[in-house]
């Protein structure tokens, strides 16, 4: 009996892009492991890299707020997109970022136990709003960037209201320069954060587990050339310095004129305005981003979390 089902072999090409045929093999010889799978498509040249943003089955809404040189977003779970369109269910999200903003640590359990503006917790509103709106919802996570001098920036792609949308930005940029003349520059850099999905600002950021499994599949990919093992070797690693520089943030080409790293372009404009700038942070939130899950698996976490 098959370790997997139709719907599987439908979402590994959903994923990756491979034929049909490909996909079933693939599966069985991954025994029904979707990600394995994934993998081996990959190793033979017959998947496509897909970002996690593509996987992804949550609702709700991200929300991002900025004062003076902090910043915040965060991310609140509901089970459908109607109500994410909810009035209530958006005023919540809009105060509970706020709320967050006066937060010491990003601790989604002190959020939720923190005084809600219209009295109450937080997790109190959300337990009324489960109980009238009629569906489940989740305060998820939450993070804060900062500067000591210069502004964080903020940008929400397809914005549904004012600060809140699926795709929510901050930019830390530290700098002696003043903020209307770094604003701007960190609303295009935000907007590059938004298009260009990096998973870390540089290359030491970028998670060890996630190396690990590209060098494999890059050794896959070189042992499958047939070429001598010093060449393989050399295959690999600049198949991992690939990797590398169109996943962190400073080394990725600047969307704006995909020529330039975005790097050197903050370099430029610290030079063609006179001061210093350094671009220290940044938050990328994509709505259920990690969750890989059909979307009745999800609402039934919704639902523990929340019964819990």
């Amino acid at each position: 009996m098959a370790a997997f089902s139709a719907a599987d072999v439908k979402k590994l090409r959903e994923m990756t892009g491979a034929g049909m045929m490909d996909a079933k093999k693939a599966l069985e010889e991954a025994g029904g492991d979707i990600e394995a799978a994934q993998d081996a498509l990959r190793a033979k040249g017959l998947a496509a890299v897909q970002k996690k943003s593509s996987r992804t089955a949550a609702e709700g809404l991200v929300g991002v707020a900025v004062e003076g040189t902090k910043g915040v977003a965060v991310e609140v779970n509901s089970e459908t997109d109607f109500v994410a369109k909810n009035d209530q269910f958006q005023d919540f999200v809009r105060k509970t970022t706020q709320v967050a903003l006066t937060m010491d640590k990003d601790d989604v359990e002190a959020l939720k136990a923190a005084d809600y503006p219209d009295g109450g917790t937080v997790e109190e509103k959300l337990t009324n709003n489960v109980a009238t709106i009629g569906e489940n919802q989740q305060v998820r996570r939450m993070q804060t960037v900062s500067v000591s001098q210069g502004t964080v920036t903020s940008y929400v792609h397809n914005a549904a209201a004012d600060g809140l949308g699926k795709i929510g930005v901050l930019v830390a940029l530290e700098s002696d320069l003043s903020a209307d003349v770094l604003e701007p520059f960190g609303k295009q850099l935000a907007m590059h954060i938004a298009s260009m999905f990096p998973q870390a600002l540089n290359a030491d950021g970028l998670d060890a587990d996630v190396i690990e499994r590209e060098r494999k599949i890059a050794q896959e990919k070189a042992a499958e050339s047939g070429k001598p093992e010093q060449v393989q070797e050399k295959m690999v690693e600049g198949a991992i310095k690939k990797y590398a520089k169109e996943n962190a943030l400073l080394s990725q080409m600047f969307v704006m004129d995909n020529k330039t790293s975005v790097e050197d372009t903050v370099a430029k404009f610290a030079k063609d305005n006179g001061g210093n700038v350094k671009l220290t942070d940044y938050v990328r939130f994509q709505l259920g981003e990690g969750i890989e899950k059909e979307e009745s698996d999800f609402a039934a976490e919704v639902a523990a979390a929340v019964g819990g």
